[in-house]
């Protein structure tokens, strides 16, 4: 790895302090469902398996059972501060706030600190426009993390009217060691929801602490900003600079609105309650690489709860709860996007790959159906259609949307060649070996060297036994882009087998069988090889792990007859040459 230059190294040393400095201040909040009860009190505590259900529910990330949980087991003990703090977690995970600021009400009744109960009644806060209420919150200790409470403190101050107040507050955290960068993004944002645009322009176009550095929502606002100020021709360029060619719904739909001249409004941010939501957006995407799930999840949340229609909060909402397997909550998320919104499509998409991770196909194929209809002109759109009908069984419907895919996508597009090798799959599924191989060296003519295609392509040309010593040259590349995939080590080796070079085959198929070690065709292929070159012992104890990982019928059908009389003698009633001659009329 090269040397990284001085403001790279300064971006990142900056953004790891920042985010130990929001997890360290969080003890409890950070340490999500903690446990609130020693063994022995859950032993003699008549709620005691609610707790532990509650525990379990939350552990698992079902946050409606573990809230419903905790509630039972508060009944027994109702100014707990873990069952409290627990409770309150689960209801901000929903996304349920007015199931979590009474639990947060009691908190503070019962003198708890809390960093949640803190950040749910600040939010309630803001939600009835009642900035004292927020202010009064900071004044008295009741914080969150630095950088949300020093931001939030200057949007609460704008929020009052007071301006001057509010940019000293910003003024207050850029001071402030590994915050600057982002107390100034904000205090641009602020600026520019009243209408001083040059002022908010000059700190996004700062070389080193720009819009570039903030997201793609900073370039829109940044874009926003320009057009405000008649420089249309900017923006564009900016947005060109910063998304390249290749270009989002939400992103082409400004950037044709720009060239066609039109002067954008600015409406990233409208209001403080709006500002309060990009402060939790921004720590939730700060976070999402960093910190657990669970933890970013409750500024996400928060995001959602102040800007409903913040599409991209929704978004980053359902991609932490998907990453946490709760594919239910995801789908819900993503379909809060509303059709309208430039971002829909890809909440759609977010929505289909869920359901599909979820194996609701059926579903996930009607929502597909209904995308591909309401924008039939998308090529990824029609590709993602043509995905899920292949998870349903409907081949022929798959092909096809493929084929529409292919019809719409620019022949210089690159992404040509991940539609031609699914269908090429497809096809051979079904048994079209024309289309298959027609299809896939289509995705080798762009994309010469990705090793998918070449391991698929020559591992079947191997099946088929044609064009060997082609299938042996795309295999072997394929391994040297790839030498770690066992599926793709296993093809060399069997093709080697194939070749009837059994002790080339071995030394790969052994390294497939490391990598791969749970798959029945991998230890069977080993076995076969093991066979041929005379380690019959090896041969039948590998027969025997491929046997043991249930394999398909076909399969286990032919590992029993191998163990029963040997390979060669199997292969003879194939119809196959013997690989040890010799063996084949002496079955054991």
């Amino acid at each position: 790895m090269g040397r990284q230059g001085p403001n790279v190294a300064n971006k990142t040393y900056r953004r790891t302090l920042l985010v130990k400095r929001l997890i360290s201040t969080g003890t409890l909040f950070a340490g999500l469902f903690c446990a609130g009860m020693t063994v022995a009190q859950t032993a003699q505590d008549p709620k005691a398996g609610a707790y532990l259900a509650a525990r379990n529910a939350a552990a698992a990330g079902d946050f409606a059972a573990a809230a419903d949980y905790f509630g039972q087991a508060l009944t027994g003990d109702p100014q707990n501060p873990y069952l409290l703090e627990n409770t309150a977690i689960a209801y901000v995970a929903l996304g349920d706030f007015a199931g979590a600021v009474p639990v947060a009400q009691d908190m503070r009744l019962a003198g708890i600190d809390s960093q949640v109960s803190n950040m749910v009644l600040i939010c309630d806060a803001i939600a009835r426009g009642d900035w004292d209420a927020v202010l009064a919150d900071f004044e008295d200790g009741r914080t969150v993390s630095p950088l949300f409470d020093g931001l939030v403190m200057g949007w609460a101050m704008l929020g009052q009217g007071d301006m001057t107040r509010a940019l000293d507050g910003f003024d207050a955290i850029i001071a402030s060691e590994g915050m600057a960068a982002y107390a100034l993004f904000h205090k641009a944002l602020a600026l520019a929801s009243v209408g001083d645009f040059e002022s908010a322009e000059a700190i996004l176009s700062d070389s080193t602490q720009g819009s570039a550095n903030f997201g793609p929502r900073a370039a829109v606002a940044h874009a926003q900003v320009l057009s405000q100020l008649g420089r249309n021709p900017d923006a564009s360029a900016l947005l060109t600079t910063i998304f390249g060619d290749t270009l989002d719904p939400s992103i082409a739909a400004l950037q044709a609105r720009l060239d066609g001249n039109d002067a954008i409004p600015f409406d990233l941010i409208t209001s403080p309650r709006q500002g309060v939501a990009e402060v939790a957006f921004m720590i939730a995407s700060l976070l999402s690489t960093e910190a657990r799930e669970d933890y970013t999840l409750q500024y996400a949340r928060v995001a959602q709860y102040l800007a409903p229609g913040n599409a991209d909060a929704a978004m980053l909402t359902a991609g932490l709860l998907q990453n946490m397997g709760r594919f239910d909550m995801a789908a819900a998320a993503f379909a809060t996007v509303p059709q309208d919104d430039p971002s829909f499509v890809n909440a759609e998409i977010g929505r289909i790959d869920t359901l599909r991770q979820s194996g609701q196909f059926d579903v996930a194929a009607e929502v597909a159906q209904a995308l591909a209809r309401a924008r039939p002109n998308l090529p990824f759109v029609q590709s993602r259609l043509g995905d899920v009908l292949r998870d349903t069984g409907d081949n022929a419907g798959a092909i096809a949307a493929y084929g529409a895919a292919l019809d719409l996508y620019p022949e210089t597009d690159p992404n040509r060649w991940v539609v031609h090798y699914t269908r090429a799959i497809v096809a051979h599924d079904i048994g079209d070996w024309d289309q298959a191989e027609s299809d896939f060296r289509a995705a080798l003519a762009i994309a010469p060297d990705q090793p998918q295609v070449l391991n698929y392509l020559g591992y079947s040309l191997v099946e088929r036994g044609e064009k060997l010593d082609e299938a042996l040259d795309m295999i072997e590349r394929a391994v040297a882009d790839q030498p770690d995939s066992g599926a793709i080590v296993d093809s060399l080796g069997w093709v080697y087998f194939k070749l009837g070079r059994y002790d080339d085959a071995v030394a790969p198929l052994e390294r497939a069988a490391v990598l791969e070690a749970t798959d029945p065709i991998v230890n069977d292929h080993l076995g076969d090889a093991y066979w041929a070159v005379g380690r019959e012992r090896e041969a039948r104890f590998q027969w025997l792990r491929a046997q043991s990982f249930d394999p398909e019928e076909d399969l286990a059908a032919r590992i029993r007859a191998k163990l029963a009389h040997g390979l060669d003698a199997v292969r003879q009633d194939e119809g196959l040459d013997a690989t040890r001659p010799e063996l084949t009329d002496a079955r054991p």
